[in-house]
């Protein structure tokens, strides 16, 4: 389970952090490290010397400029939050969060990343939203702010504990979980095709958007969809897309 594990860091300003975030992840068995548009250079002296050991996985750390790229073939993300937004979003303890990766991880395709914002202002709302639910680490109310590195040993420590209390049993096949989760990127070719047709419906207004692609990203991503049923759902869009140039075709 911990192998399918991926913690993804945005805007990351200190090369301290990283290192020290290496640490935390080796600490607890976690070695998959995505860096997205850091602000900083990732291995430095600093870095290395926080890593205490761990700096291979500074040096295996994949760089991508953007966190579709960072999650592309991931069937779950999980922002990490600390703030309340305006539009209600699917929010878990790091607890109920591991709680739920055994059964996660028995997908053959599952990869769960676990997304981390910029030290000064965390996650964006966009970013956020690209996120199936929200992750938050219940802190004193006088005194929320956590360093990076020790939001991800948080993170991790539930992780790693889930994973040892789960006794081990025979990965399920595809077959016998009737079907892989969609992916990330999958997902996100499916809402792209989705506002293009609400737009031709004129049932959505990209100048009047009133939330309507937001709240729907929450429902979707909240179902979980599998592979063959986003299939359906963009076979849908199609048929409708057709029917829409016959119907103005003279």
């Amino acid at each position: 389970m911990l192998e399918r594990l991926r913690i993804v860091l945005i805007g990351t300003s200190h090369p301290g952090n990283i290192g020290a975030v290496t640490r935390a992840m080796h600490n607890m068995g976690l070695s998959d490290l995505a860096l997205v548009a850091p602000r900083c250079e990732p291995i430095t002296q600093e870095s290395i010397s926080r890593a205490s050991g761990a700096d291979h996985l500074l040096h295996q750390a994949a760089v991508h400029p953007t966190l579709e790229d960072a999650v592309a073939d991931c069937t779950l993300a999980v922002g990490a939050s600390a703030r309340s937004r305006t539009l209600p979003w699917p929010m878990v303890s790091p607890r109920e969060l591991a709680a739920h990766l055994p059964e996660e991880c028995q997908h053959d395709n599952a990869r769960v990343a676990l997304v981390f914002g910029r030290e000064d202002s965390g996650l964006t709302n966009a970013e956020l939203q690209r996120c199936h639910a929200h992750v938050h680490i219940p802190t004193n109310a006088d005194f929320s702010s956590l360093n990076l590195a020790a939001a991800v040993q948080v993170i991790a420590y539930e992780c790693r504990l889930a994973w040892l209390e789960t006794a081990p049993t025979t990965t399920p096949t595809a077959e016998e979980n009737g079907s892989d989760l969609a992916s990330h990127a999958d997902l996100e070719r499916y809402f792209a095709h989705l506002e293009r047709t609400l737009v031709a419906v004129e049932f959505h207004d990209p100048d009047k958007p009133r939330q309507l692609m937001a709240r729907l990203r929450r429902l979707y991503l909240r179902a979980r969809p599998e592979q063959m049923e986003l299939n359906i759902l963009r076979g849908i869009l199609s048929a409708t897309e057709k029917k829409i140039t016959r119907s103005e075709t003279p």
